[in-house]
């Protein structure tokens, strides 16, 4: 460790670290951004902690689903001291959720088996050759690539399909019914209904910066959703 300072100390590096916690100071924040002026960044693991290294003339701050914090001078941290930051988040108002890798782990085996079994569809490069070549020169004739247009719009559409249902699958995958009953505590048919209504697209699902921002996202639907749902469905005594 001695000789690791020593290293980046001669090299104009610091090594810092510590633990970003929530506005209470008690829990630590999974998926917070850590960068730099110069370019460098890091991600808070799933207890809050972080290391990075920087130039000692550089800048550093904390970004959380979408709010950044000021700058802090490198050379004003006390790098041989944990740098730990609270932010101004509360992690209770989110209910513990545990993200099953399995899921995760099945539509990637789903998604390469479909590809390998398919490997002629989503590889599928027609080629398009002429006997006559340049100048009367022939270029020689690949038989195989000699395919109808009406079958090669036939394997175009059945490659677009098997995309689809891989996107689709996956959706369910995370935005599945356990999950959002957990979050939001609405019921059938309450539930259905909003499933149905605040499905997520693919592309949202891979913008989501972090597990954290997903999960709000379904309680603040769930909460809209729930206050709309109750004026539209009184309680009838």
């Amino acid at each position: 460790m001695v000789f690791m300072l020593l290293r980046l100390v001669t090299t104009g590096q610091v090594r810092i670290h510590g633990t970003i916690y929530d506005r209470s100071a008690r829990f630590g924040l999974p998926g917070v951004s850590v960068r730099s002026n110069s370019g460098v960044g890091a991600v808070t693991d799933s207890t809050g902690q972080y290391t990075i290294v920087l130039p000692a003339t550089d800048s550093i701050f904390f970004s959380y689903q979408g709010k950044a914090t000021m700058k802090f001078a490198v050379r004003e941290i006390n790098y041989n001291r944990p740098y730990d930051m609270s932010l101004h988040v509360d992690t209770h108002v989110l209910p513990t959720v545990v993200v099953s890798t399995k899921r995760i782990g099945d539509y990637l085996a789903d998604s390469i088996r479909n590809r390998e079994e398919y490997r002629k569809v989503f590889e599928y490069s027609p080629e398009y050759l002429t006997s006559g070549g340049i100048n009367g020169v022939g270029a020689g004739i690949n038989l195989d690539a000699l395919l109808s247009m009406k079958k090669i719009k036939r394997m175009e559409n059945f490659r677009l399909f098997m995309e689809r249902e891989e996107r689709e699958k996956y959706i369910d995958r995370r935005f599945n019914k356990t999950l959002v009953k957990k979050i939001t505590g609405l019921t059938s048919p309450a539930l259905e209904t909003f499933m149905l209504a605040y499905r997520p697209t693919f592309e949202m699902l891979q913008n989501f910066e972090n597990e954290y921002q997903y999960y709000e996202y379904i309680q603040d639907a769930g909460r809209y959703f729930a206050e709309t749902w109750r004026r539209q469905h009184p309680v009838r005594n």
